[in-house]
Formats: structure tokens, C-alpha cells, sequence
């Protein structure tokens, strides 16, 4: 961090969360004083002598935030500036301002607002935007902020001068709303009229921190990072995926399919499943199948798909949760967003069919282990006949490498045989 690398560290886990928000805060506080000082110590010498313009005094953006801090939860970012608090103000060291304020309104209830004038006039921020060296915020928060294109009230001139861009838990981000982040992104370093051929973008140090390795944060940062001090990436080899921690005995199938993009890897994904794939589930031996989904327009696709070819399934949750397990829905359509926010023990479940490798790897054993014989209809088939799915192109070699183990993959992906299959205990 010190060097002003970009980084991406999808190494993030519950155990090492507190250590990295408070490295990104110290790094974060320790260029907003650095930055402060030189700008204050500037100012001082210019008031002596105001004739000297020379490029030493260049210290200044086009606004003054610094420091933009992204996470996903109001809870993160009462985590993030009670951090701050700490290394600024130590125990009884001294004050902050409108503390009181800021514990009741980040650790009580939803303040709840109307629509339309959603602010009384006695309603402020804690802060202006434009008289902060760190803002805190969520994509969301940011993107009703920036607005949209035509919007009146849309503001995103506190953007333009950014040095250093943190997105802690990024992950989250893409169960949210990745478009958020992305819409943000590109309003950063705007300038007025013209930039006079300057890649400010070149300037700004981002530090990205993940649980997972995903595609998506590796394309921003080689798209939208293009620090002059390089970037770092932090990848370490899986030689245990989570197929490990699937408890019970069933075949698990890895169909691989061709795909020459990964733009093509969508339709691709989908014909292979409803011509190689669907035809055989719809057998009344495969009942009770779960087509676990990641992504959340493929999960429409396959809906709009199944409406049409008359493959019933309710698209109430209790109802078709009941319905499934009782044997009167064949299919059930489960995306990962569902599972990531509401964690439903789905029950009845004879048969998984992940249509892509899941986001987060322990998913896949969650699931897998919700088979398990206390969580069956006993009428609803037989304990021999279990199987799971998954659906694979080279593009999803890192999410198959976190399922299955990194010496497992280069076999999946190397071989010339389409179809691979394991049971739990296997090497």
C-alpha cells in the first residue's frame, strides 16, 4: 500500500476483516494528513510571498476529497469511521464532533423518509461533500448521489480529484448491484472542459478486497486502474476446493462445454444446458431437482425459457418451496442472490444442477449437504438416486479451481473427455 500499488486481495475472510479495515483505514488517514500538511504548509509560505507561483505549490485538486471508502452495509461503514475515530482520536484524547449523532443514526433503526423532498430543510449530512478529505459510502448511496444522465439534482464533482479509491468486502458489491459500482467509476476524474491529455486515473490508488477471486473486479481493475506505480494481485493456489466439505456420498458431474468468448460463454452455457443438459432432468426418475443459478439474467432467462415450453413452477417462494418437496413441482429455479441474502434450507432437494460454478465455493457444499437424509420427503424418492451437476467453460477455470482443487481443474480443463465425475472421499 505504501508504494501506491493498486491492489486486489480476494483473501478477505471473517477472521482477517478487522486487520485489513484497519490497515486500509491507517494507510487512508496517513495520506489525508500528508496531503493536509503539505497543503497547509503551502499555504503558509505563498501568504509570505504570493509572487512565487513555481510548481512546488501544485498541491491541490479540483475539489478537495481525497479518499473515497466503498463498502456495502450501513453496519460497515459504522465500522470504518469508528476505525478512523481510533486512530485519530484515542481514548479521551479528545472530541468528535457530532459523534452522539453519528452512533445514534448508525447503530439505530431505518430513518425513514418520504419520496418526494426526501430531506426536511433542518436535515443535513453530518458533513459536505465538498469540505471532507474521506468519504464513506455504499454503491448505492453513490449512485443516488451521482444520478443519472438528465437528472437535475445529480452531483459528482466531489469524484474528480480521488487519490486513493477503497472497496472493501467488493464481492458484496456484485450481489447488490455491480452496475452501481461501475456507474460510479465512470464519473470519476470528469474534468471541466477540457484535461489537457492527462490520464488522471494514473494518480488514484485503489485497494480492492474480496473473499473471492471474481472476474468482474479483475476486469475494473486491468480496465479502469491504471496507476503509474503498477498494481499488485494476490492469488493463492487452492489445493482443497470445497467438494471436501460435501458430507454425504453423490456423483458430482462437471460437464465442460466450448464456448470461444467469454461474451459467447453465455448462450453457449445455455444451449448446452437445454440440449444436453434439461432433457435428461425432465425425466420423472431426476424429480426434484434445484437449478441453482448465479447469475441473475440467466436466472431470467431460464424462467422465460421454462414459462415457454409449459415447465411448471410457482414463482411464490413458500408455495413453491411446499410443492417442491411434495413432489408436485419437478423443477426449482434458485438463484444465488436469494440464497446469499436468505439462506433457505431448501428441503426434497434429489438433484442439483449448478448452472455455473457458484460465486462463493462454500455455496456449493451448502447446498450439496442440504441432501442429506433429515432433510427429505421419504416419499419423494430414494437416497441411490442423487446426483449433482455443474456446468463449466474455461472461462470459469478459477471458480471450478475453488470447487474442485487446483490439481483437480487442470484435469477437468486439460482432458479430452467433456464429462468428469467425483464422489466426496475420492483423490
Amino acid at each position: 500500500m505504501n508504494n501506491y500499488q493498486d491492489l486486489y486481495y480476494p483473501q478477505r475472510t471473517f477472521n482477517n476483516a478487522d486487520e485489513i479495515r484497519y490497515t486500509y483505514c491507517l494507510h487512508a488517514v496517513n495520506h489525508m494528513l500528508k496531503t493536509r500538511t503539505k497543503i497547509l504548509h503551502h499555504n503558509a509560505k505563498l501568504s509570505k510571498n504570493n509572487d512565487n507561483m513555481s510548481d512546488e505549490y501544485r498541491d491541490q485538486g479540483l475539489v478537495r476529497p481525497k479518499v473515497l471508502i466503498i463498502v456495502p452495509f450501513k453496519d460497515a461503514a459504522y465500522r470504518v469511521v469508528k476505525t478512523i475515530i481510533d486512530i485519530l482520536v484515542p481514548k479521551e484524547a479528545g472530541q468528535v464532533l457530532n459523534k452522539k449523532r453519528f452512533e445514534d443514526d448508525f447503530t439505530g433503526g431505518e430513518l425513514i423518509m418520504p419520496r418526494k423532498n426526501p430531506k426536511p430543510e433542518d436535515y443535513e449530512l453530518m458533513f459536505n461533500f465538498y469540505s471532507s478529505d474521506i468519504i464513506v459510502s455504499s454503491p448505492l448511496g453513490l449512485r443516488m448521489i451521482v444520478g443519472a444522465e438528465g437528472e437535475e439534482d445529480r452531483d459528482y464533482d466531489f469524484l474528480a480529484s480521488i487519490e486513493l479509491l477503497v472497496m472493501d468486502q467488493a464481492d458484496v458489491f456484485y450481489m447488490q448491484n455491480w452496475d452501481h459500482v461501475l456507474h460510479v467509476l465512470d464519473l470519476f476524474h470528469l474534468q471541466p472542459k477540457s484535461t489537457h491529455g492527462t490520464d488522471f486515473s494514473r494518480v488514484r490508488q485503489t485497494l480492492i478486497f474480496s473473499s473471492v477471486m471474481l472476474p468482474v473486479i479483475k476486469a475494473v481493475i486491468n480496465k479502469k486502474c491504471h496507476n503509474y506505480a503498477g498494481r499488485v494481485l494476490v492469488e493463492n493456489p487452492i489445493e482443497v476446493g470445497s467438494i471436501q466439505q460435501v458430507l454425504l456420498q453423490v456423483p458430482q458431474v462437471f460437464h465442460r462445454f466450448n464456448a470461444p468468448s467469454p461474451l459467447e460463454a453465455v448462450d453457449a452455457r445455455f444451449e448446452y444446458f437445454v440440449k444436453e443438459v434439461l432433457p435428461k432432468q425432465r425425466d420423472a426418475l431426476m424429480s426434484h431437482t434445484l437449478i441453482y443459478v448465479p447469475s441473475y439474467f440467466d436466472y431470467v432467462r431460464l424462467r422465460n425459457y421454462f414459462k415457454k415450453e409449459d415447465i411448471g413452477f410457482d414463482g411464490k417462494i413458500a408455495r413453491a418451496r411446499d410443492m417442491f418437496f411434495h413432489s408436485e413441482a419437478h423443477f426449482m429455479l434458485y438463484s444465488e442472490r436469494v440464497h446469499f441474502f436468505r439462506r433457505f434450507r431448501i428441503k426434497g432437494i434429489r438433484h442439483i444442477i449448478f448452472y455455473q460454478p457458484p460465486t462463493y465455493p462454500h455455496f456449493f457444499s451448502e447446498m450439496c449437504n442440504l441432501m442429506q437424509e433429515v432433510n427429505q420427503n421419504k416419499y419423494g424418492g430414494s437416497e441411490h438416486n442423487m446426483s449433482v451437476t455443474v456446468l463449466f467453460c474455461k472461462y470459469d477455470v478459477q471458480a471450478v479451481s475453488a470447487l474442485a482443487g487446483a490439481t483437480r481443474v487442470a484435469r477437468l480443463v486439460g482432458s479430452d473427455k467433456a464429462v468428469h465425475m467425483f464422489v466426496t472421499g475420492e483423490k
